[in-house]
């Protein structure tokens, strides 16, 4: 047990009214998980005041509270603590619960608009591969070295991230690689934590239904580096002109990557095929199994880390040859008539435009490309007419469907997409509100040769309408109409 002054260290504390000596069992931020002897964390969330629950938490057994406000009436023999910021208060707090446990491994962090999955994904591979105990706190899994948890968030919250930190303690990994969402950052989820490393992939257009400003999400981003210590790297990637100013104000040792400019690390791309990519890292020659421009930039940013956490080159290179997509990443496979079906995460305006002008630049031309894509409900609005733009342009034909349409109305949805559509590539449209039979649509018009984009989803095996998830995998839908074609 340990007691309430223990897991107070370091946590700004403006005013304390009771005992903080006494034993404490466990922190908790929902108050209804709240059980005799705990400590109830008030969060102020997005949608919800955690001030609004102390009662509750009291009443189901709560022995202290650590609060923005204390409340005007307060309970005799309850411990009340008033912090600056209770997210923050949570983060550190469970640091220390758990024993400060990121103090124990190398966690390197990885954050940017696209590439935190994949790069997060490959370094765990990569480490596994040298032989070293490694975890993975990711959008897709939680891995603690060979076991495997399901994820729920992009960043975890606090607690979470410590529990599963503490566990890695204890099997003894060495490495844990995290993507670090601007979200995590926002609501304070990584405060406390130590970094060795962090990584900057790029910026683009994404969550400004939660951020007001593109600035702001990006001012956001930055917040990571600045808070990374003497002791840890700065890797950016500088063809993206946010890199230099995500370097800007950290006390973290400074290092870039770039294919187009002068940079610490640097790559060429001197093939681009379906099979692979044949790259020129800091000049040796590395054939990789991954596809496209963007994982050029993700290959680059993985030899760069490895190199910094001690790996040696040659090794670093081997490694990479070996290296295997990541789930709901350009996953694909090729029918027994050839046509290929893609499936990718894509999910913002750059992210698609990429995935596209991937597969532009590997196609002869000859064949059909045709796009299935979608846009998320409850989330940012101003991209969806950007995706259309892009999906119609970029495309031979461009199927408009549902993503995760939410609470929204997936034709109102559709229709913001539709108008970003130019007046010359209208007849390449087509909408239809149902994903499966937008899949099976694509499916039934792609010839031998033709290539299928299923865009939006990736790795999700679910789609959530109204509150409910229910089983949807894009991979595995296509994948069975078109063997049933093919029959």
């Amino acid at each position: 047990m340990k007691t309430l002054k223990d897991i107070l260290y370091k946590v700004q504390i403006e005013a304390v009214t009771g005992d903080t000596t006494i034993a404490i069992r466990e922190l908790v931020f929902d108050s209804r998980q709240v059980q005799l002897n705990d400590v109830f964390v008030a969060i102020r969330g997005y949608e919800v005041d955690g001030h609004s629950y102390i009662d509750a938490a009291i009443k189901l057994g709560a022995i202290a509270v650590v609060c923005e406000e204390i409340p005007e009436n307060i309970v005799n023999g309850i411990t009340y603590v008033q912090v600056d910021n209770g997210s923050s208060a949570l983060a550190i707090m469970a640091s220390n619960y758990y024993d400060n446990p990121s103090e124990n491994l190398k966690l390197i962090g990885v954050t940017g608009t696209n590439g935190k999955t994949t790069i997060a994904t490959l370094l765990y591979q990569l480490f596994k591969k040298a032989g070293y105990k490694v975890g993975l706190l990711s959008t897709v899994k939680i891995l603690v070295d060979d076991t495997e948890y399901k994820a729920t968030h992009t960043t975890p919250d606090s607690l979470t991230i410590n529990r599963y930190l503490q566990m890695m303690n204890h099997e003894g990994v060495e490495y844990c690689f995290m993507e670090v969402s601007s979200h995590g950052i926002h609501q304070k989820r990584t405060a406390g934590l130590t970094f060795q490393g962090g990584i900057f992939t790029n910026l683009s257009h994404d969550h400004l239904d939660y951020h007001d400003t593109f600035a702001e999400y990006r001012d956001v981003k930055k917040k990571f580096f600045d808070e990374l210590p003497k002791e840890a790297f700065c890797l950016v990637n500088i063809d993206d002109k946010n890199g230099l100013v995500m370097m800007q104000n950290t006390k973290a040792k400074k290092y870039t990557y770039a294919l187009k400019t002068y940079a610490d690390y640097r790559a060429q791309i001197l093939e681009n095929r379906l099979a692979g990519l044949l790259l020129k890292i800091n000049d040796n020659e590395v054939w990789a199994k991954l596809i496209g421009s963007f994982n050029a930039y993700n290959l680059l940013s993985i030899y760069a880390t490895a190199e910094l956490l001690g790996l040696e080159e040659i090794e670093i290179l081997r490694l990479i040859s070996e290296l295997e997509s990541v789930s709901g990443r350009f996953e694909y496979f090729i029918t027994k008539n050839k046509i290929t079906a893609i499936v990718d995460y894509a999910h913002t305006p750059d992210a698609l435009k990429n995935v596209l002008e991937t597969i532009n630049n590997i196609r002869t031309g000859n064949e059909q490309l045709i796009t299935v894509v979608g846009c998320g409900g409850d989330r940012d609005v101003t991209k969806r007419p950007k995706m259309g733009n892009i999906a119609s342009t970029l495309s031979t034909k461009a199927i408009f469907t549902s993503d995760n349409p939410r609470s929204e109305d997936p034709m109102a949805i559709i229709d913001a997409i539709e108008k970003g559509v130019e007046p010359q590539n209208y007849k390449k449209t087509l909408s239809i509100t149902d994903r499966k039979q937008a899949i099976k649509t694509a499916c039934q018009m792609a010839n031998e040769n033709d290539i299928i984009l299923i865009a939006g989803k990736g790795h999700e095996t679910y789609q959530e309408v109204n509150g409910k998830r229910t089983d949807f995998d894009d991979y595995k839908i296509a994948k069975e109409i078109l063997d049933n074609l093919n029959e």
